[in-house]
């Protein structure tokens, strides 16, 4: 099977892609701090700034510290003397665009039209926010994470492979696996399934959509980030709590978010699409067995309870590759047949599926601004938010905070995390942190204690707080309305009170 030819740097439509990168971020939005980011955040904060987080860092340390992405990103802002939140948001428009330009480089290598190049880079800025069948994950993220620059990387290894460059693709799937590394073993496996595909092309006189498929075994390539320990106790539960981890837990929607891509990619692989390079359908076929094995490894490890800690490598996630290659040959594809240089057809598809986008962020961040912009202030009409920036401004670094520990879970608090916008130190929590503990279970004893103390919080007296001061340096509380009697609270909204202890 013959090699497509790479797209030169120097043809990238550089204008063209940064304005979908900019449309991009105005119509997924942007936000500080919540979900995944409460955990990377904090790392790439206390890099620009060694001074915070003084008590409680291992619960964000023990995950990054597997990748090189807080170092990048807040080294950044110390030599650019930037705003570490400008820094964040910055690098997360810009993954978008890295995102694109890869983008733009497998489809250069599958298409032969202008017209499919740019709609499957339009196609996929419009579903960044597509949820990846029953991962938790999302193509791309509207806040930054190391997923965020290791999925292009992982993109442009797939581009240099179809280009027959691999060395190259040796190149990027070792950036991202510098940033994240468990992504990048399931890029390194598929690039690695095209290779094979490839090999056993060129044995036979026509290719069928089949190929030999990784073995299990493979997964074991991570030794010493994960042990494999049978887990009990509080670290079991934090496991068993992720259930999207457990295939055999999935709702038949998720189901069928696995596997529509996968038999729409096999007919594609069988098909003949007009002006395709014959690495389309080198892509295809291998994306289809790709997802099979995978999807077959999740079910095997569900099953018996004695693999339960293989869980934590999450083979589902092979599945957020597959998606982003898959929305691009459609995308392709869709351009190549429908949209061409017809002016309104592209906003017929386009305009309406960026308002159901909106409308999906709004319906998921529903009480945070669309686009968190930086340096904004702190009227934001999220009480958590202008909470957490007052106290980021008004408090002494080496500050320790106890929050209840389901503020998360809040109605309004959007699943930000405090450590990321207050950039203070806070006892541990029942979600971002039991997430850790899931993954890491030697993490599991001190959670529990932390969580254990802190339980009850929204009834606790002044004498509950002195306790609890008097069991870790808790020297603040933030605390729903009405404020505890007897202790000093300097800043009150209309939901919560932060008071010194």
């Amino acid at each position: 099977m013959p090699a497509a030819p790479l797209m030169p740097i120097y043809k990238t439509p550089w204008p063209g892609l940064g304005a979908i990168s900019a449309l991009a971020v105005l119509v997924h939005g942007y936000h500080l701090g919540v979900d995944d980011s409460a955990i990377y955040l904090p790392a790439v904060k206390r890099v620009a700034d060694p001074a915070l987080y003084p008590f409680g860092a291992e619960f964000f340390l023990t995950q990054t510290r597997l990748s090189i992405f807080p170092q990048l990103v807040g080294y950044s802002a110390r030599l650019a003397h930037l705003p570490v939140n400008g820094a964040i948001f910055a690098w997360h428009a810009l993954s978008i665009l890295l995102l694109l330009l890869a983008a733009w480089q497998v489809l250069g290598c599958c298409f032969e039209s202008a017209a499919a190049h740019w709609g499957g880079v339009a196609f996929l800025a419009a579903t960044l926010s597509v949820p990846v069948a029953g991962t938790a994950l999302v193509i791309m993220d509207p806040y930054l994470t190391a997923r965020s620059l290791s999925t292009p990387a992982m993109l442009f290894g797939v581009a240099c492979c179809l280009a027959n460059r691999p060395w190259r693709a040796l190149a990027w799937v070792t950036a991202a696996a510098a940033l994240h590394p468990l992504m990048a073993v399931y890029g390194a496996l598929f690039i690695a399934c095209l290779i094979l595909w490839r090999i056993d092309a060129h044995k036979r006189p026509a290719p069928a959509p089949t190929m030999p498929a990784p073995a299990p075994g493979t997964l074991l390539v991570l030794p010493g980030i994960f042990s494999f320990e049978p887990v009990t106790g509080p670290a079991r539960d934090c496991l068993l709590a992720r259930q999207y981890l457990f295939v055999t837990n999935w709702a038949w929607f998720e189901w069928l978010g696995a596997a529509a891509p996968l038999l729409l990619l096999w007919r594609l692989a069988a098909a003949h699409p007009r002006r395709t390079s014959p690495a389309f359908r080198w892509l295809a076929a291998t994306l289809v067995p790709f997802g099979l094995a995978f999807t077959a490894i999740s079910l095997v490890l569900a099953i018996p309870p004695r693999l339960e800690g293989y869980n934590r490598l999450q083979p589902m996630r092979s599945f957020h590759l597959l998606y982003v290659l898959f929305f691009l040959l459609l995308g392709g594809l869709i351009g190549e047949y429908w949209l061409r240089r017809r002016a309104w057809r592209w906003a017929a598809l386009f305009i309406p599926l960026a308002l159901v986008m909106v409308l999906v962020q709004a319906d998921t961040f529903p009480a945070s601004p669309h686009v968190e912009w930086p340096g904004a202030g702190v009227k934001s009409g999220n009480a958590w938010l202008e909470a957490f920036l007052w106290i980021r401004a008004n408090t002494p670094k080496e500050a320790v905070f106890a929050l209840d520990p389901d503020y998360m879970a809040r109605q309004g608090e959007d699943t930000r995390g405090f450590r990321a916008v207050a950039e203070r130190s806070a006892l541990a929590d029942n979600r971002k942190d039991s997430a850790a503990v899931a993954l890491f279970p030697q993490l599991a004893p001190e959670w529990a204690r932390q969580t254990d103390a802190a339980r009850g919080f929204d009834r606790f007296t002044v004498e509950d707080f002195r306790r609890l001061a008097t069991a870790y340096p808790v020297t603040w509380i933030v605390t729903a309305l009405p404020a505890p009697l007897g202790l000093a609270c300097p800043y009150v909204n209309r939901e919560l009170a932060v008071c010194r202890l």
